[in-house]
């Protein structure tokens, strides 16, 4: 059923400039940590200059830019339930499920958008959650999800840690889209299992954000900001730190135990990086960090090129130089991919005012 009047976009004068920038940012950051399985280097095998890097990505990247991306995720989702109720966000929930399931079989296995469709669908549940009862289901959620986690983590057998075979030199793509076409729903539901009631944690708080006003009327909410940003920082950081240390142990407990810290320290220090921007964009200091926000509004045209392109560059089917770098020039391309999109992006804005796969999705939604 078509929508009889769907809502014009938002122009880009009347748009709040916190969340695109955040959503900018967050592609970078994704990116730069999603090179590590584009290349399929391992982590603790780094060396010298590499291992410096892989630090570099684990205080800072690792974990956090994910953390973000996916509290923006929940922020837009209740924005669409506001502005077309429970039908308008499951008919877009709808959308991206089969967006992010071509994404998988086509292009990369490492989607989120399918995991993040299905995990969306929970929200109706908190169609007029207020600020304080979303952060409480939050918690519990994340709890949810920790506390089992943490005990199967005390309790995982000795062993070493070993790289997944995502690809085999010599594949071509019929084979490996053939592949991942059989593997496709056991995995989007594997992965749903082991992390919704982490996803589910961080949409509610990326609602609890939306619908207090933080992130579109930030000059109103310093306080909080600042104690998203101090809180975040002296929680978040140690954590960052510890996940750099495990990163370079072998032992598999250490991979289970990075998992665990990558995630929780990861949504400590995305709320301090939250907490920062928020107050910039507060005292009218975003600066050069505006023009990330361009990014951010062709973010999901972005996120598939950044698939296309590494895919194309390391694995066989293409230039083939899976397993043949290590962190820092896997880093140096990831920074250098994300900055040319940003350029990009601010250029094809001043022509067009929705990138391609946003206004696909767009017109799949509302049917015009």
């Amino acid at each position: 059923m078509l929508s009889p009047d769907p809502p014009a976009a938002t122009r880009p004068s009347a748009r709040a400039p916190l969340p695109d920038v955040l959503r900018g940012l967050a592609l970078l950051g994704i990116l730069c940590v999603n090179a590590q399985d584009f290349a399929g280097y391992a982590e603790w095998q780094q060396s010298g200059a590499d291992r410096a890097a892989q630090v570099v990505i684990d205080l800072f990247f690792n974990g956090k830019f994910i953390s973000v991306f996916a509290m923006l995720f929940g922020a837009g989702a209740f924005t669409f339930l506001e502005r077309g109720g429970r039908v308008l966000l499951l008919r877009r929930l709808a959308v991206l499920l089969a967006v992010g399931a071509l994404h998988y079989v086509l292009v990369w296995h490492g989607d989120i958008i399918a995991n993040y469709a299905l995990v969306g669908v929970a929200l109706i549940l908190l169609e007029t959650a207020r600020p304080k009862l979303l952060v409480w289901v939050g918690a519990f959620s994340g709890g949810l999800w920790a506390l089992p986690f943490t005990l199967q983590a005390l309790s995982v057998p000795n062993g070493l840690r070993s790289i997944p075979d995502t690809v085999q030199a010599g594949q071509t793509y019929a084979q490996i889209v053939q592949e991942r076409g059989h593997e496709a729903l056991p995995s989007i539901v594997s992965v749903v299992s082991f992390d919704g009631f982490w996803l589910l944690a961080l949409f509610c708080f990326g609602g609890a954000l939306y619908r207090s006003g933080v992130l579109w009327w930030p000059e109103q909410h310093r306080s909080t900001l600042r104690l998203m940003l101090l809180g975040g920082a002296v929680v978040g950081l140690p954590l960052s730190a510890l996940l750099a240390y495990l990163n370079t142990q072998t032992s598999y407990s250490a991979d289970y135990w990075g998992i665990l810290v990558r995630l929780t320290g990861g949504l400590a220090l995305a709320l301090a990086y939250i907490g920062g921007l928020g107050l910039l964009s507060a005292s009218g200091k975003l600066g050069w960090l505006t023009a990330f926000g361009a990014s951010g509004r062709l973010a999901m045209s972005n996120y598939i090129a950044q698939s296309l392109i590494m895919t194309s560059l390391f694995y066989p089917y293409g230039v083939g130089l899976y397993r043949q770098w290590g962190a820092l020039p896997a880093l140096l391309l990831a920074l250098g991919l994300g900055l040319l999109q940003v350029g990009l992006s601010n250029l094809y804005l001043r022509r067009f005012q929705s990138g391609p796969l946003e206004w696909l999705v767009r017109k799949l939604v509302y049917g015009r």
